[in-house]
């Protein structure tokens, strides 16, 4: 039902776009906002009302994501003035709760995003991902951040 009440959203979205005659990414996003408002409003079925709380929380994923990227280029580029004898490069094995292709696609892509990371590989048995990591305080805070950061609201998003 979230799929048809997304799918919803996005024509009033359009329609809206439509009747005002302006095509711009404010006045979709205007628009947008508007008929989720409206099938919010209408929407009376409790199964229903989940997309009325997954797209919050994704645009605060997404905003959320964003800060991180922007504190890890600060980071990193107070890193890079470091000598290199300073820096401490390091593989870190991270075990996985994600199951699917998809979860673990998109949980690698927003680590690699992050500056200072990047994923090297993931087990043939996907319960692990290997991430070399340019400087490397404590590889269990390193583990524990991922998880915590990252990877749990991702699956409460995507299941």
């Amino acid at each position: 039902m979230t799929k048809s009440l997304f799918l919803s959203n996005l024509i009033l979205a359009i329609i809206w776009v439509m009747a005002t005659g302006t095509l711009t990414e404010e006045n979709f996003l205007f628009g947008f906002f508007i008929s989720f408002t409206i099938l919010w409003v209408i929407t009376f079925k409790k199964e229903e009302r989940k997309y009325f709380t997954v797209i919050p929380k994704l645009l605060a994923y997404i905003a959320f994501i964003f800060w991180e990227i922007i504190k890890a280029n600060f980071q990193s580029l107070k890193e890079s003035f470091y000598p290199k004898s300073k820096l401490e490069p390091a593989i870190v094995k991270v075990p996985l709760d994600a199951k699917t292709d998809v979860e673990i696609s998109i949980l690698s892509n927003i680590i690699s995003l992050t500056p200072g990371t990047l994923i090297m590989d993931v087990s043939d048995d996907k319960k692990v991902v290997y991430v070399h990591v340019m400087h490397l305080l404590d590889k269990e805070n390193f583990i524990k951040e991922i998880k915590l950061k990252f990877e749990k609201p991702l699956l409460e998003l995507m299941r």
